[in-house]
């Protein structure tokens, strides 16, 4: 008892610079971490003024500045539990204001962990608010940015600045996050926000003009604070918030442009949406919005004629001021009867070639649109038969881009003498007037859930999906489904087969080239659903109303056929399949593995959790630390493709060097082009960060996989591979071409190699009969500037070892029967004269030239693990 009296009195219990002292020796002593509660408990205790000592302590010490665990944090949090339990320690509110002073300063210099117990313990939120404000500006003028905004949040002053002055100088810095959380609680400072940004997106703002201010930044960025950028931030918050988009003209006519632009493609370069198509949704998207109309009519010119250009002039009554030069002239010899003609003309053209395509083989009056509840009740009948099989599927406005999940338009399910058309729109209007809601979306549920009907689909988690954001009481259908049949994942079984779909059972020569342009009509490669309808039935489905305005009332007769033909299709693939698995390349018991089967499996929260945990950055990284409830089979690189989304080009590269089949993005290219790839080609989604949530929902399960962000392309690559247990062979490295992705080469002996460069280096400039020129290609090394140079690479296998007959010397190009150019100019000098180099390997597709050297050993070297794991006993 005396003895705690004599150590009450001790100056360590009096002094607070004392008794830091003595609580930092024992927190060098990890053993000693009891005691040191127990010592700051007992030195808080003895001290006249805990709130001044802990002040004190904080001032005269420099460990509580860095971040993380510091002694700095342990003492101030200990202070607040232990107020907490001496609630009479508190001082009152005079004594309070005499310590804000002093508060303000270290919060000012204090990192963010520290921020909420000082501000607890101190009660600055009772503290006069003017007070507070001053000290804030006073951060801000001294060019402490982010302090300034943190400590605003933190003491929520938001509503009384000006948030234009203090998100400006944060977003220059690139700290979007911080300015996300500086509006975050605040719906009409996020509107403000909103606004700002599009007036920085306007025709003609100079961004300069608002940087000139901020010189002296750290981490200044102000060239990465272009319209695409801004564009990107806007519509993410937008979603975020929740925002009415009108509140942003200038960056929704940037995306409508750019969908005017996309449309322009589909239609004039990739000729694969009709006219009729093509019109809906330019219509929709210019609307009334005069600016928008002006940039069609440019985009007329460039692609048509002005004669066209005139006729949308017409149509959108623009005023003759607004046209350029030539189309007003054009307008007014504009005939009403030449519209037709051209009109019909289009029709007849198109009509001829629908019987390339497969054909929906029930009578037209076996398909049925439903738009009232009465009349679905037929549908429900028919299809909730046990034993039933079904096929199922779904269209939905194309948002190119803008906001928002897309809402269903159109449920198809067909039977095996008929297809049922939901007009949802309809049907959810008539459900909320006459007090059915519940009745639609019960029927759907008990479709799903019953496992006792076969129900096929293509790609059905994405669909479903969509369908949840239609009718959120359908949020949960995925995870009950049973009985249900993905075709998507067939697809991919039998593009793992060894036939070759498009020869038959015979393997195709190295030199095969694909049909001419001529033999195609120009038609674009069949993808996804498509082309799994042309390997099993024969002939691809037309896809041409594949991005038609579903939304619009009434639907073409053209649209009708086109939706049924989808669902019914999905039948008749099934049917054939399970008839004679065996000449497709499948197992024999194909059909016990699929009938009641699920392929679509409930996502655990827990492994979405990790998977989107959100890094200080607010970015996503996920993948690393993934866990699943069984490790996937394993997989060659053959087997395995991927579309890249454009911030992972690095990695779509060491992909591709290690021959996964890899389509990148362009760096202008909108994210959710990568999930349409996806979907077409049966691809799996690489992306990382945000747009992480928005593809994740747009395919299957599984289909959409992001990486950690935060670590570079090799370390990314490794991470894709042990994901999905690809494993990398010797074989297997260079297999593919590093500009084109092609995976067919031609080897060429040196003797031969060397007569071609020499042939190419005798006639200079001159193309012989027509043949191109191609002397000044670049050098081979030149194909992969982010990794060492390509021209070492080694093709690992070879595919021909013969000289084809159907290779021509022309002057300086050696061109390939199919018209590809050997690049053999870019061979440097002296490579042809290594003794070690016995063959060259020619790309069948762009004529890139590669041959054996150091950088096949570099990689081989930086993936050693991985090789070493799939059984490269010989490495």
């Amino acid at each position: 008892m005396n003895q705690d009296s004599d150590s009450s009195d001790q100056p360590t219990g009096q002094d607070p610079l004392l008794l830091l002292k003595t609580l930092q020796l024992l927190w060098t002593k990890k053993e000693m971490k009891k005691q040191l509660k127990e010592e700051i408990r007992r030195g808080f205790a003895g001290l006249e003024d805990p709130l001044a000592g802990l002040l004190d302590m904080l001032e005269s010490s420099s460990d509580w500045k860095g971040k993380g665990h510091s002694l700095g944090y342990y003492i101030t949090t200990e202070l607040q539990l232990w107020i907490k339990e001496h609630p009479a320690v508190q001082q009152s509110g005079i004594k309070l204001k005499k310590l804000q002073a002093r508060v303000l300063r270290i919060l000012a210099q204090c990192p963010a962990n520290l921020l909420d117990p000082l501000i607890s313990i101190y009660q600055l939120h009772t503290a006069d608010r003017n007070y507070l404000l001053g000290h804030v500006s006073h951060l801000y003028h001294k060019g402490d940015y982010k302090e300034a905004a943190i400590l605003s949040i933190k003491l929520k002053l938001q509503p009384d600045q000006d948030v234009e002055k203090m998100c400006t100088p944060l977003l220059l810095q690139d700290k979007t996050n911080l300015v996300e959380d500086y509006v975050g609680e605040y719906p009409e400072l996020q509107s403000k926000l909103l606004q700002i940004l599009d007036t920085w997106c306007e025709p003609g703002f100079n961004i300069r003009d608002i940087t000139r201010q901020y010189q002296g930044l750290s981490r200044y960025k102000p060239d990465k604070f272009n319209r695409k950028m801004l564009s990107k931030l806007v519509f993410r918050l937008l979603d975020r918030f929740n925002v009415d988009p009108a509140l942003c003209p200038n960056v929704i006519n940037q995306r409508h442009l750019r969908t005017l632009n996309y449309l322009f493609y589909k239609r004039f370069v990739e000729k694969t949406m009709t006219q009729e198509n093509w019109t809906d949704h330019v219509q929709s998207t210019v609307g009334e919005n005069q600016w928008l109309q002006g940039h069609l009519i440019q985009l007329l010119i460039s692609y048509c004629d002005l004669k066209t250009a005139a006729r949308w002039a017409q149509r959108c009554n623009l005023p003759k001021e607004m046209l350029p030069y030539g189309v007003a002239d054009e307008l007014q010899k504009i005939q009403i009867q030449e519209r037709v003609e051209e009109a019909t003309k289009a029709d007849n053209y198109e009509e001829s070639t629908k019987k390339d395509y497969y054909q929906l083989p029930i009578p037209r009056a076996n398909i049925h649109f439903l738009q009232t509840w009465e009349e679905t009740l037929q549908c429900w009948e028919k299809v909730l038969r046990p034993g039933q099989v079904v096929g199922i599927d779904m269209e939905w406005r194309p948002s190119f881009g803008m906001v928002g999940k897309p809402r269903v338009s159109l449920l198809q399910i067909a039977l095996n003498d008929e297809v049922f058309l939901l007009d949802l729109p309809r049907l959810l209007e008539h459900a909320e007037t006459e007090g059915g809601k519940e009745k639609l979306p019960h029927f759907i549920q008990m479709l799903y859930s019953d496992a006792a009907i076969t129900k096929l689909g293509y790609g059905m988690s994405g669909d479903l999906s969509s369908l949840a954001a239609t009718w959120p009481a359908l949020k949960d259908t995925d995870k009950q489904a049973q009985g249900v049949v993905d075709l998507l994942t067939v697809d991919k079984q039998l593009q793992k087969s060894s036939i070759d779909w498009k020869k038959g059972s015979r393997k195709v020569d190295v030199l095969s080239l694909e049909q001419s342009n001529e033999d195609r009509g120009f038609r674009q490669p069949e993808k996804g659903l498509s082309l799994l309808v042309q390997h099993v039935l024969g002939k691809p489905l037309d896809k041409t109303e594949q991005l038609s305005n579903w939304e619009k009332r009434p639907l073409r007769e053209e649209q009708i056929l086109y939706a049924a033909s989808d669902a019914y299709c999905l039948l008749e693939i099934y049917e054939k399949l399970c008839k004679d698995p065996a000449s497709f390349g499948l197992s024999s018991d194909l059909t016990a593995s699929l009938v009641g089967k699920s392929s679509i499996k409930p996502r655990a929260k827990k492994q979405l959790n990790k998977q989107e945990v959100l890094s200080p950055s607010g970015q996503q990284c996920k993948g690393s630390k993934k866990e699943t409830s069984c490790c996937p089979a394993p997989i060659s690189p053959k087997e395995f493709s991927v579309v890249c989304d454009n911030m992972l080009q690095g990695l779509g590269r060491y992909l591709r060097c290690l021959g996964v089949d890899v389509q990148m993005l362009e760096n202008e290219d909108d994210h959710r082009k990568a999930a349409e790839i996806a979907r077409q080609e049966g691809r799996v989604i690489l992306t990382s960060g945000l747009p992480y949530q928005t593809l994740q929902s747009q395919v299957a399960e599984g289909r959409c996989f992001s990486v950690n962000c935060s670590e570079k392309a090799k370390e990314q690559a490794l991470q894709v591979l042990k994901h999905f247990n690809v494993q990398v062979s010797l074989a297997d490295i260079f297999s593919r071409c590093q500009v084109c992705n092609c995976d067919k080469y031609l080897k060429v002996s040196r003797e031969r190699m060397r007569q071609l460069v020499e042939g190419s280096r005798q006639a200079p400039g001159d193309s012989g009969a027509g043949c191109p020129v191609r002397s000044k290609e670049k050098p081979s090394q030149s194909c992969d500037a982010a990794m060492p140079a390509c021209n070492a690479a080694q093709p690992s296998y070879t595919l021909h070892s013969e000289w084809p007959e159907g290779l021509d010397q022309c002057g300086a190009s050696m061109v390939l029967a199919g018209g590809t150019v050997l690049q053999v100019a870019a061979i440097p000098p002296g490579v042809l004269d290594k003794p070690e180099l016995t063959d060259f390997y020619c790309c069948t597709r762009c004529g890139k030239v590669f041959w054996e050297g150091s950088h096949f050993g570099r990689v081989v070297s930086q993936f050693q693990d991985v090789l070493v794991t799939t059984g490269d006993e010989h490495l």
